[in-house]
């Protein structure tokens, strides 16, 4: 697992990229097949989009240092989820993708050193 000791600068990219590097090993030893990481369009980004059995999940990795505020989880609030729904329907229709397809939409919360996955965390918006 990847170890961060805070003593190295890193900017909000490297940072975004280390916590997804984490949430990707975290989803991969619950047997998640990581399938493309930042998925972009021009509505948005989607952080991991991976296949939970026959199921298709759209991952949202936040992290935050403290719980002040509510924590990582809270971070995606409505507008985000709304976004990445957007962002979620492009996927499915760029890769010819069934709207029977089942989907849905997991966070990987990692506060501090805990990490917490809510599966179908939000519908689509």
């Amino acid at each position: 697992m990847l170890e961060w000791n805070g003593r190295c600068q890193m900017n909000n990219r490297e940072l975004g990229t280390f916590y997804e590097d984490v949430a990707a090993r975290y989803l991969k030893a619950r047997n998640y097949q990581i399938v493309v990481r930042n998925y972009r369009c021009r509505m948005g980004e989607i952080d991991l989009i991976g296949w939970d059995g026959d199921c298709l999940v759209f991952i949202e990795v936040k992290y935050r240092t403290t719980y002040h505020q509510g924590g990582a989880f809270m971070a995606v609030n409505p507008k985000k989820q709304h976004r990445i729904s957007m962002v979620a329907a492009f996927y499915l229709l760029d890769h010819q993708l069934s709207e029977e397809t089942c989907c849905r939409f997991d966070v990987v919360a990692i506060d501090g050193t805990k990490i917490s996955l809510i599966k179908n965390a939000f519908d689509y918006c």
